[in-house]
């Protein structure tokens, strides 16, 4: 169990229900509420818009991924450095923390942010870890970011990706809030992993998963913003609105980060058009687990997940204060510069176990050779 759940939330009183509406009803039935423009110049004013549009409190969760992929999808869209790559500016994943975490942060009152990492050698595609050893939450996006950059020359990326483990922790968390709303902002560079063996028309494991815990969440107060970095590619994350059809609402939103950040106008005004293009359907959704009666509501049954804590490989400590609160965040990691072979530098960390890897399925140790010496895994040439 989480040790720092959020306060009991009082329970809003019983609005009008869905009923037994078809679920094409219920769509239209979101829809009354009122759109945002698209027409900002500034954070600020979108944070106003969504304050208009209905929205009054909002808890963000904060999910990243640490996939193997990370290290070649910027090839395009950030000079062929790794997208974790820590240096004076800030890389995508730091880049759109910063301006989710500046719209939505007059909306959460205790400013406690759960922050959680996946895909990376010690969690694949089962598990998810802690941002710290003791679970405790970053207090405000700034710890956000300063916890990543300490983290980032620790981790070593790794795969598959499934969205399952990240999205069914905000699922515990959400409950053990005594359901209170909040806002799951994931960040990745990839698609759920499709092996080349997935038949045409059907769904991989990771993209079953993924699809089962989108859809359990939408029995929750839990809105879902995928936010894609890097080159993609993203075909398959922009059907994935659509053609998911059992939820109780429509409770999950695509973004194309780099779309957006590459278009030649004033830089706040990208930020403006990200923030909205992420957040414009949150006083809906809000408004919608009003009116299903969830919000505010301990359902009793959620996944109980449990993160695991924060990979060390080699570091000493990687913080285990145990204030939550304090408005002082002091370093508990070497400084990130001192890392010149770090993953976020040109030349990513890599150690014995790492070149090990199969280089295709990202998961399972490479244990044949080609003739030419290349190496894979038994279960590529098994499928090849």
């Amino acid at each position: 169990m989480l040790n720092q759940a959020r306060p009991m939330c009082r329970r809003p009183p019983p609005p009008q229900s869905y009923g037994g509406q078809a679920p094409e009803s219920k769509r239209k039935l979101e829809r009354k509420y009122s759109r945002i423009d698209d027409n900002y110049n500034s954070l600020e004013q979108v944070t106003d818009a969504l304050a208009r549009a209905g929205l009054e409190s909002s808890n963000l969760i904060v999910g990243i991924d640490f996939t193997k992929s990370n290290e070649w999808t910027g090839a395009r869209s950030f000079h062929r450095r790794s997208l974790h790559h820590i240096g004076d500016d800030q890389n995508p994943y730091e880049q759109a923390i910063s301006i989710i975490g500046r719209t939505l942060s007059s909306f959460d009152e205790d400013n406690l942010i759960p922050c959680f990492g996946f895909g990376d050698a010690s969690t694949h595609d089962q598990e998810i870890f802690s941002f710290y050893p003791d679970e405790r939450f970053c207090n405000g996006f700034e710890e956000v970011l300063t916890r990543y950059r300490e983290l980032v020359p620790h981790l070593r990326l790794a795969g598959p990706t499934s969205f399952a483990p990240t999205i069914e922790m905000a699922i515990t968390i959400v409950e053990q809030s005594g359901g209170q709303y909040h806002v799951l902002l994931m960040i990745a560079d990839g698609q759920v992993t499709r092996s080349v063996d997935t038949e045409h028309g059907h769904l991989s494991p990771q993209e079953k998963k993924t699809i089962e815990a989108i859809v359990k969440a939408s029995e929750y107060p839990l809105s879902i913003i995928l936010v894609g970095v890097g080159d993609g590619p993203w075909d398959v994350m922009r059907e994935f609105d659509d053609n998911i059809h059992a939820r109780a609402f429509d409770n999950f939103q695509f973004v194309n980060f780099t779309e957006i950040m590459s278009k030649n106008v004033d830089r706040s005004r990208k930020e403006a058009e990200f923030a909205l293009a992420a957040l414009m359907e949150i006083p809906s959704q809000y408004k919608a687990t009003l009116e299903l009666n969830i919000l505010g509501a301990s359902r009793g049954k959620a996944i109980d997940r449990v993160p695991l804590p924060p990979p060390l490989y080699g570091a000493a400590s990687l913080g285990t204060s145990k204030s939550s609160h304090s408005s002082s965040f002091h370093p508990s990691a070497p400084s990130c510069n001192r890392h010149d072979t770090a993953v976020g530098k040109s030349q990513p960390a890599s150690s014995a176990s790492d070149n090990q890897i199969c280089p295709i399925c990202l998961a399972n140790s490479m244990d044949m050779a080609f003739g030419c010496g290349h190496l894979t895994c038994s279960s590529r040439l098994r499928t090849a």
